[in-house]
């Protein structure tokens, strides 16, 4: 199983901009925020594991 690590860049009403912190990209991802844990701010880290985010 891959894991992958985040920051949440910013955040836009229904939805939050992530990007990858784990590799050098600039990429970046848009999630629902019905997908990832409440609590979440800008600059939150998350763990991408088994299809699931959790906060660092």
């Amino acid at each position: 199983m891959e894991t992958w690590y985040y920051e949440v860049v910013s955040i836009d009403g229904d939805y939050a901009n992530l990007k990858r912190t784990d590799i050098e990209s600039e990429d970046i991802k848009l999630v629902a925020r019905a997908l990832l844990p409440e609590g979440i701010a800008e600059g939150t880290r998350l763990k991408y594991e088994l299809m699931q985010y959790s906060i660092l």
